[in-house]
C-alpha cells in the first residue's frame, strides 16, 4: 500500500513553480499590454542597477572604523584550602 507520509512537505521548488504559473496565467489574462509594461519595468530596474554599479566602480573603498578594544573582565579564581573551603582571589 503506497501512501504519503503525514510529515512529508512539498518542497520550495514546487511552490515556486506554482507561483510562476500563477504569474503567467495573470499576465495571459491581462493581455499583451501587461507583458509589455512588465518587461519595461524590469528593463528599467536592470538599467538602474547597472548604472549604479558602474558609478561605484571607481569609488575608493570605504574604511570601516576599527573594532573597539575589549578589556578583559576580572575572573575569580577559587583555590582550595587545607580544610576543603575555597578562597576567592
Amino acid at each position: 500500500m503506497s501512501s504519503r507520509m503525514s510529515t512529508a512537505k512539498p518542497s520550495v521548488a514546487l511552490w515556486m513553480l506554482v507561483a510562476i504559473g500563477d504569474v503567467v496565467l495573470i499576465l495571459a489574462s491581462l493581455g499583451m499590454f501587461a507583458v509589455i509594461a512588465l518587461a519595461s519595468v524590469v528593463t528599467v530596474a536592470v538599467a538602474m542597477a547597472g548604472a549604479w554599479m558602474l558609478l561605484r566602480r571607481n569609488e575608493p573603498e570605504r574604511v570601516t572604523a576599527p573594532a573597539r578594544m575589549t578589556v578583559p573582565a576580572r575572573m575569580t579564581v577559587r583555590r582550595p584550602t587545607r580544610h576543603g573551603a575555597s578562597i576567592r582571589v
